[in-house]
């Protein structure tokens, strides 16, 4: 682990206020999909992560979306590196990078259907697929209640 810190206070204070909830992209999701009339949780705590979050959380489908920023979660398109404190910066978005795999993992092995969208993609676009995979996940959910009813 990197003893390496932010380059300044004035880096520490901007990532401090660096929104981590309800940015534009998320919130531009979660109003289209609720006026589809679809109901969800935001900022669901991760069930045995309890120190990680789902941005949007549709619990009865198990279905979780996540918005990443390009920056934060390294987008393949728009992601930068830092050139200030290069060493730093490379440690902590790796460090990020691979809890986005891992609480992917996690969710998905708790039989979870996990959607990770960039915030730069169209939010009509991502809406379509996120409610697609609800109506999917609770269409299953019905065909197995109706299989163990037979």
């Amino acid at each position: 682990m990197s003893t390496a810190k932010p380059s300044s206070p004035e880096v520490s204070a901007r990532m401090s206020r660096q929104a981590r909830r309800d940015t534009t992209p998320e919130v531009a999701v979660r109003k289209l999909l609720h006026a589809a009339g679809y109901r969800y949780r935001i900022n669901e705590r991760v069930p045995g992560m309890s120190r990680r979050t789902i941005d949007i959380a549709f619990t009865r489908a198990k279905v979780a979306v996540m918005i990443d920023g390009c920056f934060w979660h390294g987008c393949p398109e728009h992601a930068t590196q830092p050139k200030a404190n290069s060493e730093w910066w490379r440690v902590k978005l790796d460090r990020n990078m691979a809890r986005d795999v891992e609480t992917t993992e996690h969710l998905t092995a708790a039989g979870w259907t996990v959607l990770r969208f960039w915030e730069h993609e169209a939010p009509e676009e991502v809406a379509v697929l996120v409610r697609t995979a609800v109506q999917r996940r609770l269409a299953d959910r019905t065909r197995g209640r109706e299989a163990w009813e037979d």
